[in-house]
């Protein structure tokens, strides 16, 4: 008893044995640390490492002959950057005209493929519709083709004596030459008022080496059989994501709102599409780093013809450097186009973020108030 005392007192003082620092904790840290190396190690040199050669080599001025890391490369610096925006000459009027080409296709293709997708989910998840398996693996089937197949079927659609020129002829009208035509959608649409020439303003000036009446051309209808062919392959894709999240959808809450008397265009607008966020901005994220990426399209069907009204960064990237052997104007390029989609998508995520007027703000720009005492 005495002893049982003494050791109640010598704890309750602190004199008594202390537990050992470490222990299982530290064991649990180093075998956590010990399963991640592997993947960390191949991380490190299958994806970081080649992205360090890469900006190396966007600052050099190297031909693809030898090593980019010896002596005999000339380091050029920024330039091969400085000549995209700066310097006036063919390297950024291409890459000027990339950058419009590919505006112009994400202006269409992610807000045509979102809504698709958005729709056809709504139709697949229609509880009274039968034969749900069929259509779901309907739907989805172009995204898992074959994007190489898929665009030399369309190449054989939007031909002259095509399929498409052919339905268009039907119906008494003549189809475009629609991998010939240069002219823009908007240039089209100006030519039927008769304006087939640029006005004197805007002839002249305009932003970074292209002018007005170039940046307001419009995709090319080269560009728009593209657009159609990526918007018709990737909705399913999408689809599925929206499916995933309508299902998740509480039916409570739809049978209620049905009760208070809401049509389906109010249940879908007040009820579903608040619930549906999140994977709204997934699919918002995913297709604008998707199409700010086109290349394989453009490489089978067009290759940047005609007159580069369907070149792209990311194919301009390729012919820089695969086909003028200029890797590092074809490197800075890769590393322009990385930038721009990563600060359209942190644009893109303040948009759309959810505005939480209980929550204060985070970030540096965050105004603290004071505690009243």
């Amino acid at each position: 008893m005495a002893t049982e005392t003494q050791t109640a007192v010598a704890t309750a003082t602190g004199d008594g044995p202390r537990r050992r620092r470490g222990g299982i904790r530290s064991n649990e840290n180093v075998a956590g640390w010990l399963f991640v190396a592997p993947v960390i190690v191949i991380l490190g040199l299958f994806l970081l490492l080649p992205i360090l050669m890469a900006f190396w080599v966007s600052l050099t001025d190297w031909n693809g002959q030898g090593s980019p890391f010896t002596g005999d490369v000339p380091f050029v610096g920024a330039h091969n950057y400085t000549q995209l925006f700066t310097e006036d000459g063919l390297a950024r009027r291409d890459f000027m005209t990339s950058i419009r080409n590919n505006f112009y296709y994400v202006a269409i293709v992610v807000p045509a493929q979102t809504a698709l997708a958005l729709g056809l989910a709504l139709v697949v998840n229609n509880r009274m519709l039968k034969g749900k398996s069929f259509f779901r693996s309907a739907f989805y089937f172009p995204s898992v083709t074959s994007s190489v197949a898929i665009s030399v079927v369309f190449l054989f659609l939007f031909a002259n004596s095509g399929a498409v020129n052919a339905l268009l002829g039907f119906f008494g009208i003549d189809g475009p030459e629609w991998f010939a035509d240069s002219r823009g959608v908007l240039h089209l649409l100006f030519g039927v008022v008769g304006v087939d020439s640029p006005p004197a303003a805007l002839a002249d000036g305009g932003p970074l080496g292209l002018s007005w009446w170039d940046w307001l051309a419009g995709p090319s209808v080269a560009m728009i059989s593209i657009i159609t062919l990526v918007i018709w392959t990737t909705s399913g894709t999408f689809m599925l994501m929206f499916l995933a999240g309508l299902q998740n959808v509480p039916v409570t809450l739809d049978e209620a709102s049905t009760l208070d008397g809401a049509s389906r265009w109010q249940r879908l607008r007040h009820v579903t599409l608040p619930l549906l966020r999140p994977t709204t901005f997934l699919v918002l994220t995913l297709g604008l780093i998707g199409s700010w990426q086109v290349f394989d399209q453009v490489y089978v069907m067009s290759q940047g013809a005609p007159a580069k009204t369907t070149l792209t960064p990311a194919y301009l990237s390729y012919r820089t450097a695969f086909r003028d052997f200029d890797y590092g104007s074809g490197a800075a390029i890769s590393f322009v186009l990385f930038l721009i989609i990563i600060v359209l998508t942190l644009i893109q995520r303040r948009v759309l973020a959810e505005r939480d007027t209980d929550r204060p703000r985070r970030g540096w720009w965050r105004r603290r108030v004071p505690e009243r005492s």
